[in-house]
């Protein structure tokens, strides 16, 4: 089997460890390159972190409604708490999983609350408040970086780069809408294999917020408009 190879400094070799347990709780749900081996070639001080992937002839495009019902049964793999197993990391960033009770307690603690402290320390001072109200979701099985650049199609969907957690598909559903979207199939297929919850429309820019929050830490000021927008949007559709 041939592999594609990753390498990197020895500091993100967490990093390759993080997507080796992702890859490997999603694999038997879905479709995902398999990890051949991963480690540190060489000494800590000049070597580099490395994982070895199966190497799949990926294509840009394919059957979205696949996809879509590929990952309803993903979401239907659910867990008493919402967190996971170790911390991983969401683009460059390190992302606590620490297990919670409740959405709402995890949502705040986990994943905004970490983000506007790193914005704080980048010199961008934001406040954020939220209430969920009744939405109680289950802990379902999530890729947690789920957008297009993350898939692709042999000629069956295939999606990488995760960053693994229970938590509210909602979650998975409102990262496809932030970059472009997927095509209308893949949405209508999902709805027609794990209908969402009313309410879905409103919270999906809650939860994009986090993403476009480590955007704004990774890359700098050029997303500060989009992320003043939504939050001017949520102060309106959470009230």
């Amino acid at each position: 089997m041939q592999g594609f190879l990753k390498e990197a400094a020895p500091e993100r070799a967490d990093a390759f460890a993080a997507e080796a347990d992702g890859l490997e709780a999603l694999r038997p749900h879905i479709r995902v390159p398999k990890v051949l081996d991963r480690g540190i070639e060489g000494d800590k001080a000049g070597g580099k972190a490395f994982i070895v992937l199966e190497r799949l002839d990926l294509q840009r495009s394919g059957d979205y409604a696949a996809l879509g019902r590929m990952l309803a049964a993903l979401h239907r793999q659910t867990n008493p708490r919402f967190g996971w197993q170790r911390d991983n990391y969401i683009g460059l960033t390190p992302q606590i999983n620490s297990w919670r009770d409740s959405w709402a307690d995890f949502f705040r603690e986990c994943r905004i609350r970490p983000q506007l402290e790193l914005a704080r320390r980048n010199s961008f001072d934001l406040e954020v408040n939220f209430d969920l109200g009744n939405h109680r979701p289950q802990p379902s099985l999530l890729h947690g970086d789920l957008w297009s650049g993350n898939v692709g199609f042999t000629p069956g969907p295939v999606v990488f780069d995760p960053a693994v957690y229970y938590g509210d598909r909602e979650a998975d559903l409102a990262m496809t809408e932030l970059f472009g979207g997927f095509p209308r199939e893949f949405y209508r297929a999902y709805d027609e294999a794990f209908p969402l919850d009313p309410g879905y429309e409103k919270r999906k820019h809650l939860y994009n917020l986090y993403h476009l929050l480590n955007h704004l830490n990774i890359f700098g000021g050029s997303y500060l408009g989009q992320v003043r927008a939504t939050l001017r949007r949520l102060q309106g559709v959470l009230d």
